[in-house]
């Protein structure tokens, strides 16, 4: 039987470290790459919408938050114009973030109010 000479275990050692190395560096490399795309604005931005479309709670946010700013800036438009104070322009404003955080708060039940109130009228109107 023929003893190994701790030479040849020390090369062979050194060529499995190798191996392990250039595995692990790979691994990383490819961790990297994965971590930097996942990083670009582009992706970030992707990655948002499509959360933002799969969930129906931040749907329902989203939509009352709209709902709620295009609310808001109509009260101010109907309130103030081009030419008023700059005091009624304060107060238009006031009352645009005002109206624009309660009609967002309140969406659903506005929401559902407006839908009973339209087939209300959609009845009457087919009854007639």
């Amino acid at each position: 039987m023929k003893k190994t000479n701790e030479t040849d275990a020390l090369n062979e050692s050194i060529v499995l470290l190798q191996q392990q190395y250039n595995t692990d560096l790979f691994l990383l490399k490819e961790q990297f790459h994965i971590a930097y795309e996942s990083v670009k604005p582009i992706n970030l931005i992707q990655n948002l919408v499509h959360e933002v479309t799969s969930s129906p709670k931040i749907k329902e946010d989203v939509l009352g938050n709209v709902m709620g700013l295009i609310t808001g800036f109509i009260s101010k438009k109907l309130m103030v114009n081009h030419k008023s104070s700059s005091i009624k322009k304060l107060f238009g404003t006031i009352l645009q973030f005002g109206i624009a955080n309660i009609v967002s708060k309140h969406s659903n039940d506005i929401t559902a109010t407006g839908s009973a109130i339209f087939n209300n009228f959609i009845k009457k109107t087919s009854a007639n």
